[in-house]
């Protein structure tokens, strides 16, 4: 791919990403789902390019959306973790036997999650009002649901990345030459 196509790519996917990052202040109810597909199109990046390219892409998406993204709740939650992770999963997926591999993947979101909820909480000040539904043990819950949440998301990445290859990179192609 010629410099100026990969230039392109990383261009569009930054705009799309930025795009769907502004949505969240349209469709406040999306603030997790907005930056999960933000991110997965960083998986174009990935394939057609290489994952350092895809850093940067998701270095500019990321500091963008600290300055004009006004859901900071979305934005932290697309650095912390949403963000990077479409990029480091092929290498997890690569290196490491399957149980390995599930474990190293739910620490990392376990960990990115937990330190999204606090940096959210504590730092930017944004109270998490869904506590009060299920008591004192509604944040282990609701990690817990985030976590069958990232489960399915894998797979649907897994599945999307196929289909991609599958599928539509041959006209992929044909547009970026």
């Amino acid at each position: 791919m010629k410099q100026s196509s990969k230039t392109a790519l990383g261009g569009i996917v930054s705009a799309l990403s930025i795009t769907l990052m502004l949505m969240t202040a349209v469709i406040p109810f999306m603030t997790y789902a907005l930056p999960l597909a933000a991110g997965s199109l960083l998986i174009l990046v990935v394939i057609e390019i290489n994952k350092r390219w895809a850093f940067v892409v998701y270095a500019a998406v990321s500091l963008m959306s600290i300055f004009v993204v006004p859901d900071k709740e979305a934005a932290v939650f697309y650095i912390a973790f949403f963000g990077y992770f479409p990029i480091i999963k092929s290498a997890l997926e690569k290196h490491l036997n399957i149980v390995l591999e599930w474990i190293i993947k739910l620490l990392i979101f376990n960990t990115s999650t937990v330190a999204g909820y606090f940096f959210t909480t504590y730092v930017l000040g944004i109270p998490f009002d869904e506590t009060g539904e299920f008591g004192k043990y509604s944040l282990v819950i609701l990690l817990a649901l985030a976590n069958a949440v990232f489960i399915a998301y894998d797979v649907m990445l897994t599945k999307f990345i196929t289909l991609y290859l599958k599928r539509f990179r041959k006209s992929f192609h044909k547009i970026f030459k």
